[in-house]
């Protein structure tokens, strides 16, 4: 989606590897490209060899709540095959998120995180008008 023509995202997945397990857990989060990197996502839409495209730069536009604020990470946006949306791969930074994304997280991380966007957790410093504190 581009708006403007001064914006434009993609939708991918962030994934958290889970320890001992083979799935990991999976944030659907927005990315904003540069208008290059965003028509170069777009050409092989539909071409099997896109997965040998090379890395896209973006950053994270959402806000994933139950960390700091996760608005602005840097990001590596990989293309996968032709009906799977992109992996979204944070920078190695000290960021909970991105420190999760390498190290992995236990089952009892995956419930806690389940328990706190079950019940609509808001982060305190934002979205303090919001009902349910934006867009995650």
């Amino acid at each position: 989606m581009h708006l403007f023509d001064e914006d434009f995202f993609v939708r991918g997945c962030l994934e958290v590897p889970i320890i001992g397990e083979d799935e990991p857990f999976v944030w659907g989060v927005w990315v904003t490209l540069s208008k290059e990197n965003f028509e170069r996502e777009r050409r092989p839409r539909r071409d099997p060899e896109r997965v040998r495209e090379p890395a896209y730069f973006g950053w994270l536009s959402s806000r994933i709540q139950i960390y700091p604020d996760t608005v602005l990470l840097q990001t590596k946006i990989h293309t996968r095959q032709v009906g799977t949306r992109p992996f979204v791969e944070l920078e190695p930074t000290d960021h909970p998120l991105a420190v999760e994304q390498r190290t992995g997280i236990t089952h009892a991380r995956v419930r806690e995180i389940a328990e706190l966007t079950e019940h609509k957790w808001r982060h305190p410093r934002w979205d303090e008008k919001a009902p349910y504190g934006g867009a995650s």
